[in-house]
């Protein structure tokens, strides 16, 4: 008798402690204090006009180029600065002679579709939650998980893959 009521006791535990388990998702808290944080950047900022694209971008056409458009497996050459909702950088090419220049489609997903939506001498601005930009686990040491990303963005060139 004692024997089986260990077991009934232990498959109760096991299973309650089962149960907590999989109750407590803290990925559900944290998407949403960012989509939280996202919010309150966008209701603090009015007068950004932000396009909320399909895959959760936020476009915010600065200045119109005339120039190409970048298109998957393109080099694309940047200034940009990259910074958090709070306004503090994290990143930066302006002030330097360093242009960023990268094959569109080995960035962050939100950065190479941001970059896409522009043409050559334009200057736009992106909002990036974090599923399209550093994810869950961020990018160490200076980028938390679940951190959306501010991207001011200038693109000087495109050199289409093609070409030679």
């Amino acid at each position: 008798m004692i024997k089986k009521n260990k077991k009934v006791i232990l498959l109760f535990i096991t299973t309650l402690v089962l149960v907590t388990l999989v109750s407590c998702n803290p990925s559900k808290k944290y998407e949403k204090e960012e989509r939280e944080k996202i919010q309150a950047y966008l209701s603090n900022n009015p007068n950004l006009n932000f396009e909320l694209e399909a895959n959760g971008l936020y476009f915010l056409n600065v200045v119109t180029g005339t120039g190409l458009s970048p298109v998957l497996y393109d080099s694309a050459f940047v200034k940009y600065t990259g910074k958090f909702l709070d306004g503090s950088i994290f990143d930066t090419n302006v002030g330097t002679t360093k242009v960023y220049g990268f094959i569109v489609g080995y960035n962050i997903y939100g950065f190479d579709e941001g970059v896409m939506l522009m043409k050559e001498g334009g200057k736009a601005t992106l909002l990036l939650p974090s599923n399209i930009a550093y994810g869950t686990q961020g990018s160490y040491p200076y980028i938390g998980g679940y951190t959306p990303l501010l991207f001011d963005i200038e693109l000087l060139s495109v050199k289409p893959a093609s070409s030679k």
